[in-house]
């Protein structure tokens, strides 16, 4: 039995370029104003940067924001923690 999967759109798609940037001589890169926005992205956010890897080699790099990545660990760990505390 073959199941027929329904297009890729923007409207279903969670995931989409929103800029291209380039890192300066400092190691650093900027985030453009309208990408800030549309996250609401405001001076002193802090973000968990997480790399993958292909082979040896880093092949992306996702940011992820410090809380919901603390929530998430927690509403995974959490349960765990609790069994082996028992």
């Amino acid at each position: 039995m073959t199941t027929k999967k329904a297009p890729v759109s923007p409207e279903t798609c969670c995931c989409q370029v929103d800029a291209v940037v380039t890192v300066d001589s400092r190691g650093q890169l900027v985030l453009p104003k309208e990408l800030r926005d549309k996250a609401a992205i405001k001076d002193g956010d802090k973000f968990a940067v997480i790399s993958y890897r292909s082979g040896t080699e880093v092949c992306c790099i996702f940011l992820v924001r410090a809380d919901y990545f603390s929530k998430t660990i927690q509403g995974a760990l959490g349960p765990m923690m609790k069994e082996i505390m028992q």
